[in-house]
């Protein structure tokens, strides 16, 4: 008959790869639970307030400080009845749902207005004016000055996440 010798060491090595076996074999009869896992929270909408700029990029007003522009804004020159605005911020992000107070501010002399889907705000001339918008849809939205000379540069865009995704996210994050 053959004898065996059994280490001490080999003992604790054996007991500890038995210790890591059963926190493993745990761990994966419990990853089957979904029961522990959480339900995705539903996203509750919410009320943002967000401010919105009209800048002036190139205008007749900067000929004189910009003599390139006399040219352009001349008879047959690129600005020829146009001049170039901005919003400022140009993207706006929220979530399906979300109720947006705008503040919009014209610190100008020239009037501007505030067109989304379902919302259309005139700017007079340096005055704040105030909307409230509801995100109705998921997806991009237009936004733009309706005002021709203002017209194709003066827009933006208001990207509303789905509610749905908020969700996952906030369920994600919450791991």
């Amino acid at each position: 008959m053959r004898s065996f010798t059994i280490s001490a060491s080999w003992i604790a090595r054996a007991a500890s790869a038995l210790v890591a076996l059963a926190a493993f074999a745990t761990a994966l009869a419990c990853s089957g639970d979904r029961a522990a896992t959480p339900a995705p929270r539903a996203y509750v909408p919410v009320s943002r307030t967000i401010t919105v700029t009209t800048v002036p990029l190139l205008v007749k007003e900067q000929q004189n400080l910009l003599p390139f522009l006399k040219e352009d804004f001349a008879k047959g020159g690129v600005l020829e009845g146009k001049e170039v605005y901005a919003f400022s911020p140009s993207t706006i992000t929220v979530v399906e749902g979300d109720t947006i107070h705008f503040v919009l501010i014209n610190p100008e002399d020239d009037v501007h207005s505030f067109v989304l889907p379902d919302l259309a705000v005139s700017m007079p001339g340096q005055t704040t004016t105030k909307a409230t918008y509801v995100a109705k849809r998921a997806g991009i939205e237009p936004f733009v000055c309706a005002v021709q000379a203002h017209l194709p540069m003066m827009s933006g865009q208001l990207v509303v996440l789905p509610a749905s995704a908020m969700a996952s996210a906030m369920a994600a994050a919450a791991r």
